[in-house]
């Protein structure tokens, strides 16, 4: 699961693939800001078919990492 999420966010955020890591932070290693965050959760929203992603969901989620977790608890509801 995390490479096909690393591919959704390298593609949002214009970066390659490869470097994207679980440890990769949003804000610091990739330069998101808020209006690139609600992208990225709906494209993932649409992707997984999960539920709308809540300000307080996404204000937890800093890694790829922490996204990866949320993603899966998520699915598996």
């Amino acid at each position: 699961m995390f490479e096909e999420i690393a591919k959704i966010i390298a593609e949002q955020f214009g970066v390659e693939v490869e470097t994207i890591t679980p440890d990769t932070t949003f804000e610091e290693d990739l330069g998101a800001d808020s209006i690139d965050i609600v992208e990225l959760s709906m494209a993932l929203e649409d992707e997984y078919a999960i539920g709308e992603m809540s300000e307080s969901d996404l204000a937890g989620i800093s890694t790829v990492g922490d996204l990866v977790q949320y993603i899966q608890t998520h699915i598996e509801e």
